[in-house]
């Protein structure tokens, strides 16, 4: 929509954030069986380590075999984005290996964050601000205020997927000493939370489409919005294990959110 669009650099930027994902849940997976939080009355799906499926040691390699994947995919982007080691370069590459460092310290470490309950930041600012901003700028080389506005409601819906996997695992973690914020809220209030996450991320991209567009095509994101009003309504009837397949349905839904607005914009 502002006439910029580098495929090579769209296909590094997808690479690197599922290398980032893939290196995140190996991390989770190592750094919840080392601390505790995967024990047997875990309500979640079964991890690997906790199965047994594959020991701890083989895990922690894994972690840093999809660091160095998750880098070097990085690196490749930064090198087809910007061509020369300038200032934007490293910064952007003090960014990418901040972004690795905190896949790994959610669950591992002395001192894991998520563990602290400040997982949702984290989440918020890497999955949201950074993800969309940063993309945008290695795509047009520039940064425009408005932007801050679809940033918000990707970081807010990333956080709604972390809130759900959170409330269900709520008894576990307090067993574990996990405080994450459901934990230290309650489910209740969590709920609220998690409702007022997904409405606060409909409202910024509403605003962002009526101050950037503002024409009708542009709307048919809001045909998504049924699938984000069935997931707030379910986070508050369901407990526990029946939160898991809420956690895909939101993915999901944030999916189709995107997939609409692309079609859209294309229309307009």
């Amino acid at each position: 929509m502002y006439g910029a669009f580098d495929p090579v650099v769209f296909v590094l930027c997808i690479l690197t954030t599922l290398g980032l994902q893939v290196l995140s849940n190996f991390a989770n997976d190592y750094g919840d069986f080392v601390n505790g939080a995967d024990h047997a009355t875990r309500k979640g799906p079964i991890r690997m380590v906790q199965s047994g499926s594959i020991s701890a040691v083989a895990m922690k390699k894994a972690v840093y075999v999809s660091g160095l994947v998750a880098l070097i995919s990085g690196l490749t982007l930064l090198f087809t984005a910007f061509k020369v080691l300038n200032v934007n370069f490293m910064l952007f590459l003090l960014l990418g290996i901040s972004s690795i460092g905190a896949a790994v310290k959610y669950t591992v470490g002395k001192t894991p964050y998520g563990y602290a309950g400040f997982g949702d930041v984290f989440v918020f600012i890497f999955f949201g601000l950074t993800g969309v901003l940063g993309t945008c700028f290695l795509q047009t080389g520039w940064f425009k205020w408005s932007l801050v506005y679809p940033a918000i409601t990707m970081g807010l819906f990333s956080v709604g997927v972390l809130n759900i996997n959170n409330i269900r695992d709520i008894e576990s973690d307090v067993q574990a000493g996990k405080k994450s914020l459901p934990v230290r809220m309650g489910a209740a209030a969590a709920k609220v939370y998690h409702t007022l996450l997904i409405v606060g991320a409909f409202v910024c991209f509403l605003l962002f489409v009526y101050q950037e567009i503002n024409y009708p095509p542009a709307y048919l994101f809001t045909a998504s919005l049924p699938f984000f009003l069935y997931n707030i309504i379910q986070t508050w009837k369901r407990e526990g294990s029946r939160l898991d397949s809420l956690l895909r349905q939101l993915a999901l839904s944030v999916l189709l959110f995107v997939l609409l607005f692309a079609i859209g914009i294309s229309l307009v």
